[in-house]
């Protein structure tokens, strides 16, 4: 029996400086090829994304925000446990985004058994291209703690597939 992938998705613009963090987070992720794993890039269009996790159990998503605070802040939300804070705004060129898609799935009981939302405070969200220092910075923080759950998620799940092995 084969594992469903975790599913990584990062989100964002390239063309809106730190609004690219979600993109560059996961263009790393890639590149290390982790087992188990697919990494997908998003523009961050809420139904896109509700399209995307839609036949995943465990989905990883990355996404720049701007709530006024230190720049390249990192945050972590299991959306399971609570509902992202109102205090942080993800940007989106859309006006259904990474929020309110992750509510509506949750009103429609949709959600992935498993969705963690990881956030990098961004500083500069201005027409352009590259992220700043403090973003870039936190974009391999966020690689690193990605990488170190999905290795987790992928220990869990050959444990249990292991178990289900045993008792058939």
């Amino acid at each position: 029996m084969r594992m469903p992938p975790i599913l990584l998705i990062g989100i964002g613009s390239e063309y809106r400086s730190d609004d690219g963090a979600g993109l560059a987070a996961i263009r790393a992720l890639k590149v290390r090829e982790l087992p188990g794993t697919l990494a997908i890039e998003s523009p961050s269009d809420g139904a896109e994304l509700m399209e995307l996790w839609k036949p995943a159990d465990k989905v990883i998503l990355i996404d720049a925000v701007s709530s006024g605070g230190v720049p390249g802040t990192v945050f972590r939300f299991d959306a399971h446990s609570q509902p992202l804070p109102a205090c942080l705004s993800f940007l989106s060129t859309h006006t259904f985004g990474l929020a309110e898609a992750i509510e509506l799935a949750r009103a429609l009981h949709l959600l992935p058994q498993y969705l963690v939302v990881y956030a990098i405070e961004g500083h500069n969200f201005s027409i352009g291209t590259g992220l700043s220092r403090e973003v870039e910075k936190a974009v391999q923080e966020v690689v690193e703690k990605v990488a170190c759950e999905v290795h987790a998620l992928t220990l869990q799940q050959e444990s249990i597939m292991k178990r289900v092995g045993n008792n058939s």
